[in-house]
């Protein structure tokens, strides 16, 4: 490829690794985010089920309290680049868009697009999607659906927004309009072709490249100047100073970290309770070598999941389950999952996961952990229609407070799991 638009092969890759190490961009403070991983496939169970209500005719004929809006919503507490994923789908009651709420018809195209596109594997199968979906000419309802087909082909849908647009016509030169198919396929292309020439400073997961662009769109990652010259080079870098020094971002930043070790932190607790009342513990996979009180969060854990579990159809889920509590018969008592800022939603999903892949039904206890403030939320969620399972398995909120000011008595003289459940609430 050698030149991207107005800039050659050394200004991109300069841009990309300055991109990749200030702290204030997507590419540390979302794309690296341990978190981030757990959200896919939550976010696909949720479509899922947005697809089974739709060919059930049980998904109704507004957004609100629908399964859509619950994995919308989800999609859009991922951080910076998804903020604003649900405005596409709210509706808008003067517009009548997007009409998929009022018009029967349209809300089965939309879920058979959901449909071949969770049930293929290639390319060639979301493209055919995307246009069946285009064919359809649904109002309102344009390329802003790629936010939640990336959740299911991360390496084949590049995510979608204005800033992305924006920081691809930057870079390329290019002019693409929003709101079209036909315009995104052909930003994705090109996207592709850059990620392919700088795949080893981005990734085979699209959503780098999306964080790339988006933080040029946004004004995160000031773009060299096209034609350089000593003058305008050093203007530039003055601007990456700038940008550097963004107190506000830098906050931001500091409040991100603070809230994963706050999350790794319980998580701890919970390790250290359940070793203290002769449980075996299953740290969550994609955590084990996070460091905690002087070694590995996973240190005197589990390395494997009992053979019940590891046959379960929804073990990846299950692997990311924060914290398990498993007994001498190799049976879950207890499965936490720790909500410190992250989507309650999917915390649910893989509690739902555990239990309905239980091979003898519900596994002992569930607990969802997380700030006392966040009890209304967890509450909110529990309620909406998606997840009419959650009464059959007795979920509970733990407060962080409680298990604070109790756990180390409870370590001492406690016995199973009766003086964890003095402490939860009932979410029903």
């Amino acid at each position: 490829m050698g030149n991207v638009g107005r800039f050659d092969h050394g200004e991109i890759e300069a841009l990309i690794a300055r991109w990749r190490e200030l702290p204030t961009c997507t590419y540390r403070s979302w794309f690296l985010w341990e978190e981030r991983i757990k959200n896919f496939r939550s976010i696909r169970r949720g479509l899922q089920a947005v697809v089974e209500d739709i060919d059930a005719g049980t998904f109704g004929n507004a957004y609100r309290g629908s399964t859509l809006e619950t994995v919308v919503a989800a999609v859009a507490e991922q951080r910076q680049i998804f903020k604003g994923a649900d405005h596409a789908f709210l509706w808008k009651p003067k517009l009548r868009i997007p009409d998929i709420y009022e018009n029967p018809g349209h809300q089965r195209s939309f879920g058979r697009f959901l449909q071949a596109c969770d049930c293929c594997d290639t390319e060639a199968g979301v493209l055919n999607a995307i246009h069946a979906l285009d064919a359809a000419k649904i109002k309102g309802l344009g390329p802003a659906a790629a936010n939640l087909l990336y959740f299911i082909h991360p390496t084949l849908v590049l995510p979608f927004n204005t800033a992305i647009v924006k920081g691809y016509n930057a870079l390329t030169g290019a002019k693409v309009k929003l709101g079209r198919w036909d315009e995104y396929l052909a930003m994705r292309q090109g996207a592709l072709a850059i990620n392919a020439e700088y795949r080893t400073l981005l990734s085979n997961d699209l959503g780098a490249m999306a964080g790339f662009l988006f933080d040029i769109g946004a004004g995160h990652l000031p773009l060299p100047p096209a034609v350089a010259t000593e003058e305008s080079l050093a203007a530039w870098e003055a601007d990456l100073a700038k940008v550097r020094a963004d107190a506000a971002a830098l906050r931001l930043q500091s409040t991100q970290i603070e809230e994963d070790q706050s999350h790794t932190e319980v998580q701890g607790w919970l390790r250290d309770l359940g070793r203290a009342l002769g449980f075996n513990v299953w740290v969550a996979s994609n955590d084990r070598a996070r460091l905690y009180s002087g070694g590995r969060l996973a240190d005197g854990c589990l390395d494997v999941l009992p053979v019940a579990l590891e046959s379960s159809l929804a073990v990846d889920a299950i692997r990311l389950i924060d914290v398990l509590w498993i007994d001498e018969s190799s049976r879950v008592a207890a499965a936490f999952e720790v909500e410190h800022s992250t989507s309650i939603y999917s915390g649910i999903v893989r509690m739902l996961d555990l239990a309905l892949g239980a091979d003898d039904g519900m596994a002992g206890r569930y607990f969802l952990v997380a700030p006392d403030r966040r009890e209304e939320d967890a509450r909110a969620q529990v309620a909406r229609p998606a997840f009419r399972r959650v009464a059959d398995m007795d979920l509970r909120f733990l407060p962080y407070s409680e298990l604070k000011t109790h756990r180390e008595s409870i370590a001492r003289f406690g016995q199973g799991l009766r003086p964890i459940d003095a402490l939860a609430r009932p979410l029903r």
